[in-house]
C-alpha cells in the first residue's frame, strides 16, 4: 500500500466555519485517520498549508493542530507546483478572485458557497476551470447529513410512494446585539458586504432540492428584513438592510411542491434547526440533521376535527423512528474524501462548478421574484461552448 501527500492551501481557516468544519473535523481528522483511502487501497495524505492575513493567528492555529507550513502570501503559496488543490471558506465577495487565481495558476479548486454574489460570476468561473482543464468543486454538505441520508434511503426504497411535496423549516433567533452578543458576524444582515439569508440558504435549498427530490424548475419568494437595527461585534448599532428571512415555494420536475421557511428571527419549537417533511402517497418523513421519523399509509391514524374539546391525540407519538443502523461520519469530512479521490483518482464527482452556479441562480431568481412579487422559471444551467472548442 502506498502513501502519497497531497499539498492543499487552505484558505479562510480561521473563521467559524473554515476552522471547524473544514480545518478540524475534516483535514486534521483525515490526517488522524491515516489519510483518505484510495479505490485501489492507496492512500492519500494531506498536507495543508494555512493561509491568512494574520500570521500570528494562522500560525496557532497551525500550532494547536500539528501542521508545519502557514503563509500570509496567497500568490507565493500558488507558486509552489507541491500544492494541488486550493480551499477557499473566506468571504463570498473575495471568492471569485481568489478561484481565478488559483485556476490560472493550474490549481485544482474547492470552496464553499456560495460561489459568488450573481450567477454571471459563478459561471465565468466555472467556465475557466472547464478551459484549463482542473477540477472543482463546491461545498453540498447538508446532502451528507445522517437525516438526509435517511430520506434518501427512504425514496430509494419507494417508501414514499409519489411524493407531492415537501416543507422545510430552517432557522433560530440570531440575538439582536444590544441585550446578547449576536451569534452570526454583523456583515451577514449588510446588503453591501454580501450578507442576506437568500443568498446564504437559497444555494443550500437548491441542490437539496434537485438532489433528493427533483430539479427546481419556476420559485416564487418573498423575503424580509424582520430586525431593522442590530449590534455589531463591538456593541456599535448599525442598520441592517439585508433580508434575515424568506419564504420560499418552489415547483420541482414532477409536479412536487416544496416549500421551505429560512428565518433567522424565528424561535424553535421543532426537532432541530432544520427540519424537512416529505409527503408521498404511501408515507410520510419528517427528518432533521441527524434524526428522521417516519409515518406509513397502513399506520395514518384518522384524527377528527373537534374545536370544542382539547385534542387528545399525541401527533408525535406516532410517528416511527428510523434507526442508526450505520455510523454517520461528519459530512464536510466525507465530502473532502469524495472531492480528494476525484482529483487522485478520478472517481465520480458531481459536485462541480457549475452545480454550485446553479445555487446563485436560484437566489438571484429569488430576490427578483421578491422584487418582482411573481413567480420565474428557473431555466436550466448550462456552460456555454468554450470559443477553443468552438474553433
Amino acid at each position: 500500500m502506498a502513501v502519497q501527500q497531497l499539498g492543499i492551501i487552505m484558505h479562510g481557516i480561521t473563521g467559524r466555519m473554515g476552522y471547524n468544519q473544514h480545518l478540524v473535523r475534516s483535514i486534521v481528522a483525515i490526517r488522524d485517520q491515516g489519510g483518505v483511502t484510495l479505490p485501489n487501497g492507496d492512500r492519500v495524505m494531506p498536507d495543508p498549508i494555512l493561509v491568512g492575513r494574520n500570521h500570528d493567528k494562522v500560525s496557532a492555529l497551525a500550532k494547536r493542530h500539528g501542521i508545519a507550513r502557514v503563509a500570509t502570501d496567497i500568490d507565493a503559496a500558488l507558486a509552489n507546483p507541491e500544492d494541488s488543490i486550493f480551499f477557499d471558506a473566506g468571504s463570498t465577495q473575495m471568492r471569485v478572485d481568489l478561484l481565478k487565481r488559483a485556476i490560472a495558476a493550474g490549481k485544482h479548486v474547492y470552496c464553499e458557497k456560495p460561489i459568488s454574489e450573481t450567477l454571471q460570476e459563478s459561471l465565468d468561473v466555472a467556465m475557466l476551470a472547464r478551459d484549463r482543464g482542473v477540477k472543482s468543486g463546491v461545498v453540498q454538505d447538508k446532502l451528507y447529513l445522517p437525516g438526509l441520508r435517511k430520506i434518501a434511503m427512504l425514496r430509494d426504497s419507494g417508501f414514499f410512494g409519489r411524493i407531492l411535496s415537501v416543507r422545510g423549516e430552517f432557522g433560530y433567533w440570531v440575538f439582536e446585539g444590544d441585550w446578547q452578543a449576536a451569534q452570526r458576524p454583523s456583515w451577514n444582515y449588510r446588503k453591501a458586504d454580501g450578507g442576506g439569508i437568500i443568498l446564504d440558504m437559497l444555494p443550500h435549498w437548491r441542490y437539496v432540492l434537485d438532489n433528493l427530490f427533483g430539479a427546481v424548475r419556476s420559485v416564487s419568494c418573498l423575503g424580509a428584513t424582520h430586525i431593522p437595527e442590530r449590534g455589531d461585534e463591538n456593541g456599535s448599532m448599525y442598520r441592517a438592510d439585508a433580508d434575515d428571512a424568506a419564504y420560499a415555494t418552489f415547483q420541482l420536475e414532477g409536479g412536487i411542491i416544496a416549500h421551505i421557511n429560512s428565518s433567522w428571527a424565528v424561535r424553535v419549537k421543532r426537532d432541530d434547526l432544520v427540519t424537512f417533511q416529505v409527503d408521498g402517497t404511501h408515507g410520510s418523513a419528517v427528518a432533521g440533521l441527524t434524526r428522521c421519523f417516519t409515518q406509513h399509509r397502513v399506520n395514518t391514524p384518522r384524527p377528527v376535527w373537534n374545536p370544542d374539546q382539547p385534542q387528545t391525540m399525541r401527533f408525535e407519538q406516532q410517528w416511527d423512528e428510523v434507526p442508526d443502523n450505520q455510523i454517520y461520519e461528519n459530512g464536510f469530512k466525507l465530502q473532502w474524501e469524495d472531492f480528494i479521490r476525484h482529483v487522485v483518482a478520478g472517481t465520480a464527482w458531481r459536485f462541480d462548478l457549475l452545480e454550485g452556479a446553479k445555487g446563485v441562480q436560484l437566489a438571484e431568481l429569488a430576490t427578483q421574484s421578491w422584487q418582482e412579487r411573481r413567480w420565474l422559471d428557473v431555466p436550466v444551467l448550462t456552460l456555454p461552448q468554450s470559443a477553443r472548442a468552438a474553433a
